[in-house]
């Protein structure tokens, strides 16, 4: 972490979990434990439970954020929901991307960047997943992957508006499986996405952008994880459904 330079973030990624009573029993837990916390505090959430977490997160520190959206406006996209839908009910920030969003519902990098561009324009802070597959960093292509996700998933996004923008590097093969990268792997290809901003846009813009490690961050890794220079957070999966839990990854992107 770089506090001088840049926010630190832990996010939470629900995914589809938690009914609306069960996201307000672990959000009043989460909230005197992201009290004090000195870094950012989001929880991304289901749909269902955006105006719930919104409501009860007034007054403090913690922000939420939605784990999709569309890129058009409206229309007859059945099932999506737009940017302007989420920032109405309060959302602030929203994950693009993600490794599962690819896998099982065919999100490219195209639709990626479209997504993100939609966000930005409706005032949301979009969090945009890079990773590899296992086989392509058995390749040992994972520079090349990770480069291109980076130049595709933000083409024609403005300087100003990557600065409003978080990363989050998340291997593929250590999501939801319980491996984790090294903390050297981790600093490594989140060193490497942000000399890829440098050189798209300039070293002040990548110094000024989060880029988090998602994949299976836990209260057992995160310290290491977290004294990389390059890792400003984390996207936290399951550790962030246990209050107790994203406590202490708080606690330790708060040193």
């Amino acid at each position: 972490m770089n506090k001088a330079l840049r926010q630190t973030v832990i996010a939470g990624n629900w995914k589809m979990n938690k009914t609306r009573p069960e996201a307000k029993e672990l959000i009043e837990a989460i909230k005197p434990l992201a009290e004090k916390a000195d870094c950012g505090v989001v929880i991304c959430v289901p749909f269902t439970n955006l105006e719930t977490a919104v409501e009860l997160t007034k007054g403090t520190n913690i922000k939420v954020g939605a784990e999709n959206v569309h890129f058009e406006k409206s229309g007859a996209f059945t099932g999506e929901i737009s940017a302007d839908m989420l920032t109405e009910i309060g959302v602030e920030y929203v994950i693009i991307g993600h490794s599962e969003r690819r896998q099982y519902f065919g999100e490219t990098d195209e639709t990626v960047n479209k997504r993100t561009k939609a966000a930005l324009a409706a005032g949301l802070k979009p969090i945009v997943c890079v990773g590899e597959l296992l086989w392509e960093r058995e390749c040992g292509i994972t520079e090349e992957i990770v480069a291109r996700q980076i130049k595709l998933d933000l083409f024609d996004v403005s300087a100003e508006d990557v600065k409003k923008t978080i990363i989050a590097y998340e291997p593929v093969w250590a999501i939801g499986t319980g491996k984790v990268a090294t903390s050297e792997q981790a600093e490594e290809v989140c060193k490497l996405i942000r000399d890829t901003l440098a050189k798209l846009y300039s070293q002040e813009v990548a110094d000024a952008v989060t880029i988090q490690y998602g994949g299976s961050m836990n209260p057992s890794n995160c310290e290491e994880l977290l004294a990389q220079p390059d890792v400003d957070g984390g996207l936290i999966g399951g550790a962030s459904l246990k209050a107790e839990q994203f406590g202490v990854l708080l606690n330790a992107a708060s040193k």
